[in-house]
């Protein structure tokens, strides 16, 4: 009877310790994932003032989530990392974080997070290929409508009415406009309006209704300033000095510009800067102070090869950290894999400890049964090393899938990263080049001979970059792009 109370007394132990064990790691657990879901709040709502800082913070919110074996704060944090990346222009980096969002959010079966990252991709694919935007809105908005995420319907109604617009389907863009900002009215959603009237103004600038492209932008840059959205601030600015130089009042327009400089040096956005040379260009065009103007087209230029050779170095810069992250995944995979196998290893010792009592028990109260007792004990134990062998199987079959996933996302990657800065780069400059041309022709400063001979290059030069990129994008054997220049 002693040896009895003994095990019962170690097993109510054992059980007690095991409650109050769990108990405290579910309190911070929870504590923990807490603070990963606010420091990606954090670095949500800094994306339009600094998204240098969302970046930091979703990184921080990454490595926790990912100690924490916390799978919707993963696929958040590369959500709101993506995020960052793509308003810092840094388009490789926010792709690669947008998928890995997108497969953390369908591994934890999480519908409202796969809506969020389709719509993100939608903003990527938005200037580039209008048509495969639409294509990635619609896939978040037939999720949003089905759980009815209000916010996200209206957010998804202001980036329709944008791709709409890029696709000159202007009635189309007006109205799902005009719904995006009712909806952003009602939900007291003070970003989601000014980005509503910053759209607006845009596409009546493009109808050509200067007035009420005014009305709204200027609401919408009051609003920006007040609540500190930087980046917003910047390409208002630079609409409106488009909507200055249309209506020929020149010193408006190179106030807009002033303005919208300065909060695109705190963002320090290159794009961005870069789309006001070429405004600040058309503005001493009108003006003609044709010297100056010249100026600005030989910045851009130059910012065009800059910018050419810095993609080249982003992308080995992007390969190094893949190869990095790839190997910190598969770290923490087999981390996993480790910690299940040790619980279950000790879920095993446990049992067979409590077994090796009770069989104690048994040979003092009858010795006659310890041979059937010693079969009992081998059977088991051999049954824990048939477990140990179903998870070696387990683990390895895990690693072949990862490797597997890996090298597909790498080829998307690459094929992405490669088509978009090769034909950015690729297509601008003879553009850049044939619009002085026409410009000096316009004014009659350079001879008709050399203006058709320049031209003619020109034209050769363009007719060769699209030929070379049609190759190379229906060349599946092809596995990047050429270089011409």
């Amino acid at each position: 009877m002693k040896i009895l109370n003994f095990i019962l007394l170690f097993i109510s132990l054992n059980a007690y310790t095991q409650n109050t064990t769990n108990s405290s790691t579910n309190i911070t657990i929870n504590s923990d994932t807490s603070t990963v879901i606010e420091l990606n709040n954090q670095a949500f709502k800094v994306r339009l003032i600094n998204p240098d800082v969302t970046i930091a913070k979703a990184n921080r919110a990454l490595n926790l989530a990912v100690k924490l074996e916390y799978t919707n704060g993963i696929a958040e944090s590369f959500r709101v990392k993506g995020i960052g990346n793509s308003y810092k222009n840094s388009i490789d980096s926010a792709v690669e974080n947008y998928l890995n969002a997108l497969t953390y959010f369908k591994k934890g079966k999480n519908l409202p997070g796969e809506a969020k990252v389709y719509n993100n991709i939608g903003n990527l694919y938005r200037d580039i290929e209008p048509n495969k935007s639409l294509d990635n809105f619609n896939k978040s908005l037939a999720i949003a409508k089905k759980l009815e995420i209000k916010d996200l319907i209206a957010g998804l109604y202001l980036n329709i009415g944008t791709a709409n617009q890029k696709l000159k389907n202007y009635s189309k863009a007006l109205s799902y406009y005009k719904s995006s900002l009712s909806m952003f009215n009602k939900l007291g959603n003070k970003i989601g309006v000014i980005q509503s009237h910053q759209n607006l103004g845009v596409l009546y600038f493009n109808l050509r209704d200067y007035t009420k492209a005014e009305v709204n932008l200027l609401e919408a840059l009051d609003m920006a300033k007040a609540e500190k959205l930087n980046n917003s601030a910047a390409s208002i600015n630079l609409t409106l000095s488009s909507i200055h130089i249309a209506q020929q009042q020149f010193e408006k327009a190179e106030r807009s510009i002033e303005e919208g400089l300065v909060y695109t040096r705190m963002l320090k956005d290159e794009r961005l800067e870069y789309n006001y040379i070429l405004t600040s260009y058309e503005l001493e065009n009108k003006r003609k102070n044709y010297f100056k103007a010249l100026g600005y087209l030989q910045q851009a230029y130059k910012q065009d090869s800059v910018r050419y050779a810095n993609n080249i170095s982003d992308k080995i810069s992007l390969l190094e950290s893949q190869h990095v992250q790839l190997e910190k995944q598969k770290e923490s995979e087999l981390i996993i894999a480790r910690q299940k196998y040790t619980q279950t290893l000790f879920l095993a010792s446990s049992i067979v400890a409590l077994l090796a009592f009770f069989v104690i028990f048994l040979l003092v109260r009858n010795v006659k049964r310890s041979s059937q007792t010693n079969i009992e004990l081998t059977r088991l134990n051999e049954e824990v090393s048939k477990q140990k062998d179903v998870l070696d199987r387990t683990n390895q079959n895990l690693e072949e899938l990862i490797e597997e996933r890996t090298r597909d996302l790498k080829i998307k990657n690459k094929k992405l990263s490669e088509y978009s800065s090769h034909l950015s780069h690729q297509i601008r400059s003879p553009v850049a080049t044939l619009k002085g041309l026409m410009l000096l022709e316009n004014d009659k400063l350079i001879d008709m001979s050399e203006f058709v001979e320049q031209m003619g290059k020109c034209v050769d030069d363009l007719d060769d970059k699209i030929i070379n990129i049609n190759e190379n994008l229906n060349n599946p054997n092809r596995s990047s792009f050429t270089n011409d220049d």
